[in-house]
């Protein structure tokens, strides 16, 4: 069955770079895919398969039947773009202006759809059910897992898989890890209100631009100073906003940031010791504030059996030469929310280009992945679907 399954999907390669650079050309940004919705159901509809769009939004869901029982196995791929102008200088290049695929998801999509194809092909030998998740608006909270699960797409699926094409790791690597992978990703936002006045007679004034630059240097005790050192945490101060003329000292200030942690009781503790920060720091200045934390997306955790079972899948891929325990990753990923409701695992297909060295990073404008990655991917993927039947 697996050398079917990869001789197929070896035969569709190049209809998988289609796809993938078509979707490259026409990105379109979270809660905003309505074409690349339709061009993912539409898809399916000319394959015959059975496909269901507006699922939490712009997502899509689509079904194959294997002819024996067995387990019902989920595979998920995301699709929005960045709101990145694209710099590269490749005949797929982004067309429009500002959007550009900067994270992998058009080559997630391009391995999942053809994968589906494939196992389409081979569903009169297949157990089991698969459905396979096309997900909306990953990149932008709430996202759109949390929407798409609550609309049913995990409605009687026992197991999920999905990998996210990591270009900063060689072609031919597959990364893991047990337990935590990927950071629960929160946002901040301080607004300062100081007492604006000429900036020769800063007496008169509360100048609201030293008490965020204080305010800045006091959070980043946090971590060094409050957390424990074996947790891992970020506390990130990204934009400082106070905006005047030379000679006016600053009435407002506005400090934007994200925090990223791994412990819940971490993230919590956190979110109280920063408001305990600010309130100090504006009562020293007798200046005010309002302090704004929403929190993003849970962390990924990995569940064991599963995550086991997949680095055994993907020793019978040939094209995998390397299988290794990832590093804690410090991003986030909406994929957290399907862990939470079944079993299952998330994993990084190794994705550098050819002879980038170092590369372009993720969410950079001339990043790029090896489009061979996609079929490792499939196969990876494919491989686990497959053989899951057998898992006790």
């Amino acid at each position: 069955m697996l050398k079917e399954l990869f001789s197929k999907l070896e035969a569709y390669y190049e209809d998988m770079v289609k796809i993938r650079r078509f979707m490259h050309q026409h990105p379109e940004l979270s809660f905003q895919e309505y074409n690349t919705a339709l061009f993912i159901k539409e898809f399916y509809e000319k394959l015959g398969i059975e496909v269901t769009g507006n699922i939490g939004g712009n997502g899509v869901v689509a079904k194959v039947y294997g002819s024996k029982p067995g387990k019902t196995v989920a595979l998920r791929a995301d699709f929005d773009a960045l709101p990145i102008q694209d710099e590269k200088d490749v005949p797929y290049r982004s067309l429009v202006p500002g959007v550009m695929h900067a994270c992998g998801h058009d080559g997630h999509t391009a391995t999942l759809l053809i994968l589906a194809k494939v196992l389409n092909e081979l569903k009169a030998d297949l157990e089991g059910n698969y459905v396979f998740i096309h997900q909306h608006a990953e990149e932008y909270a709430p996202g759109g897992a949390i929407s798409m699960i609550e609309d049913g797409c995990l409605d009687g699926v026992d197991v999920i898989f999905g990998t996210h094409l990591w270009a900063s790791e060689p072609t031919g690597t597959i990364q893991y890890r047990i337990g935590p992978i990927m950071a629960a990703a929160d946002r901040f936002e301080i607004d300062i209100q100081g007492k604006g006045g000429h900036g020769a007679q800063p007496h008169k004034t509360k100048d609201a631009i030293v008490t965020a630059s204080q305010l800045v240097l006091n959070l980043q005790q946090i971590v060094s100073r409050k957390v424990n050192p074996v947790e891992s945490a970020v506390v990130t101060v990204s934009s400082f906003t106070a905006e005047n003329a030379f000679n006016v000292i600053a009435d407002k200030a506005k400090l934007i940031g994200t925090v990223r942690t791994f412990n819940d009781d971490v993230r919590q503790y956190i979110e109280d010791e920063m408001e305990r920060i600010i309130q100090g720091t504006c009562l020293m200045s007798g200046s005010t504030y309002k302090f704004l934390y929403e929190r993003g997306y849970p962390a990924v955790v990995n569940h064991s059996k599963e995550t086991e079972f997949l680095v055994a899948a993907a020793k019978d891929v040939p094209e995998v030469t390397m299988i290794e325990e990832s590093e804690l990753q410090m991003g986030g990923e909406d994929f957290s929310y399907y862990l939470k409701e079944v079993p299952g695992t998330f994993f990084f297909t190794g994705a550098k280009p050819p002879g980038a060295n170092p590369g372009y990073p993720h969410h950079h404008p001339k990043f790029d992945i090896d489009e061979k990655a996609m079929l490792i991917a499939a196969k990876t993927l494919g491989t686990a679907a497959i053989k899951i039947h057998n898992l006790k």
